[in-house]
């Protein structure tokens, strides 16, 4: 989000009603809302259906991106609907929004080999050689968003896959 925002001049300011941080755009006569939830990972469903519910947005019209465990750090995958595949954040916005039917941007982060790892591994700063990887990748697929907003998935998956 905050490449977006950069990329388009924008600043985030706290939006109470969504508990989140919110910037907002127009792209072709549609106002995009770029929501950055200040609640907990697993709670920010709360903050997701909270914005959707009082603009009306449908869980179609949502674009998620995520942190993905199961790629390696610089695979990024697009994906309409599906389950949460174990995401509790995923698992969050589905609940709050009675629909599991947004998309998704998933970007790789790599597995720290053990499951009991994991909750260490996602909480700490990736290392320099995955920071660097991880950076050029959001900078990549910041340079599809308006393919994807436009609606041009199919386009949008076979550049990033």
């Amino acid at each position: 989000m905050d490449e977006i925002a950069r990329r388009h001049r924008l600043s985030f300011s706290s939006d109470s009603r969504s508990q989140g941080m919110l910037a907002q755009m127009e792209w072709e006569g549609n106002r995009i809302f770029l929501l950055k939830p200040m609640l907990y990972m697993n709670r920010s469903g709360g903050s997701v259906s909270a914005l959707a519910n009082f603009y009306k947005i449908s869980a179609s019209e949502i674009l998620i991106a995520h942190d993905e465990l199961d790629f390696e750090p610089g695979v990024v995958k697009l994906k309409v609907g599906g389950g949460h595949g174990g995401h509790n954040g995923l698992r969050d916005i589905a609940e709050k929004l009675g629909s599991s039917e947004f998309t998704r941007i998933r970007i790789g982060i790599g597995h720290p080999g053990n499951r009991d790892e994991v909750v260490n591994y996602v909480l700490a700063r990736p290392t320099a050689q995955d920071n660097d990887v991880l950076q050029s990748t959001i900078e990549k697929v910041v340079g599809y968003f308006p393919i994807i907003i436009e609606g041009s998935l199919q386009e949008a998956m076979n550049a990033l896959h």
